[in-house]
C-alpha cells in the first residue's frame, strides 16, 4: 500500500523518518511518496488534506480533527523546548503591547503559545521560520518568535530573549509543550493507524541506535547546522514522547485544544 508521507526537513522529523523512507525497517508492506515542507506548509497543505500522513502543528490539528487523526509516535512534545519571543533589546510591558511581531504561521503552536502569554498583541507578519531573526535584525519588525534551530543561534547575533513561551505554558498549566504530531486521515481505520505507529517506533528505534549511518541524511536536510547544533536540536525535540505519547503527552494535547475552545 502506498501512503504520501510529508514531514519537515528538521532535524528531529529527519531522524524520526530515515529508516523507514530509506528501507532500513520491516514496514509491514507500506510504502511512502515523500513531501519535505516547513511546518506552516504542512499546516497549510492539511488544510486541503492533501497528503495521506503529514506532520502538523497542534493547533493546525485543533481545526482539522474531522479530517486527521493524531497518531501516538513522531511526536515533538516536551519541557523546555518551547519557542521563544525575541528582539534586538529589552522591551517594556508597554512596548510589548503594541509590539509587531514575526510568528512562523498562523496556525503553528507557537503563534498560540504568543497569544497564550501576550493576548493584546494584534500586530503580526507571517514569515518562514529561518527569516524571522533577520526582520528583527532589519526593524521590519520589533518582536519575533522563533522556533526549531533558532532557539540555539539567536544570541550569536545580538538577540536578547523575550520571554520563553514554552516555560510561561508549562508554568502555567504543569504540562509538557505540544508542538506537533503526525496524524492520518481520518478515512484510514484503526488497522492502519497501528501499522504506521509501529513503523514510526521501529524508524525512530533504529535511528537511535544507528546515529551515524543517519547523520548524512539529517545534514542533506539542515545544511545550514553544523553537527553539534543539528543534535542538540534531536535531543531536544525527540524523546520518549515522540515514540509514545502517552497519557501525560494526550493531556498536553488536550489543554491545548481546551484553550482554544475557549478563544
Amino acid at each position: 500500500m502506498r501512503l504520501s508521507l510529508a514531514y519537515s526537513p528538521c532535524p528531529n522529523d529527519t531522524f524520526i523518518f530515515y529508516a523507514m523512507i530509506h528501507g532500513k525497517v520491516d514496514t509491514e508492506g507500506l510504502e511512502f511518496d515523500l513531501i519535505l515542507g516547513d511546518v506552516s506548509q504542512l499546516n497549510q497543505a492539511a488544510k486541503e488534506v492533501r497528503y495521506d500522513i503529514t506532520k502538523l502543528s497542534f493547533h493546525a490539528l485543533y481545526h482539522l480533527q474531522k479530517e486527521y487523526q493524531l497518531l501516538k509516535a513522531g511526536a515533538a512534545l516536551g519541557n523546555n523546548c518551547g519557542p521563544l519571543l525575541i528582539a534586538k533589546r529589552q522591551l517594556t510591558k508597554e512596548e510589548i503591547k503594541h509590539a509587531s511581531v514575526a510568528i512562523p504561521g498562523e496556525w503553528t503552536t507557537a503563534n498560540f503559545l504568543l497569544d497564550f502569554a501576550y493576548p493584546s498583541i494584534k500586530e503580526k507578519t507571517l514569515l518562514l521560520f529561518s527569516d524571522i531573526e533577520g526582520a528583527v535584525l532589519d526593524d521590519r519588525v520589533d518582536l519575533g518568535v522563533i522556533i526549531h534551530e533558532n532557539r540555539f543561534t539567536y544570541q550569536e547575533k545580538g538577540l536578547v530573549k523575550i520571554k520563553d513561551l514554552g516555560d510561561h505554558w508549562e508554568n502555567t498549566t504543569g504540562v509538557p509543550i505540544p508542538l506537533g504530531g503526525i496524524a492520518l486521515k481520518q478515512s484510514f481505520d484503526v488497522n492502519l493507524k497501528a501499522k504506521v505507529e509501529r513503523v514510526i517506533q521501529r524508524s525512530l528505534k533504529y535511528a537511535w541506535e544507528h546515529m551515524e549511518e543517519a547523520l548524512p541524511y539529517l545534514r542533506e536536510h539542515a545544511q545550514e547546522m553544523n553537527d553539534k547544533i543539528m543534535m542538540q536540536h534531536v535531543n531536544l525535540y525527540v524523546n520518549k514522547y515522540s515514540h509514545d505519547l502517552c497519557s501525560k503527552g494526550q493531556e498536553a494535547v488536550q489543554q491545548l485544544f481546551h484553550h482554544l475552545d475557549k478563544k
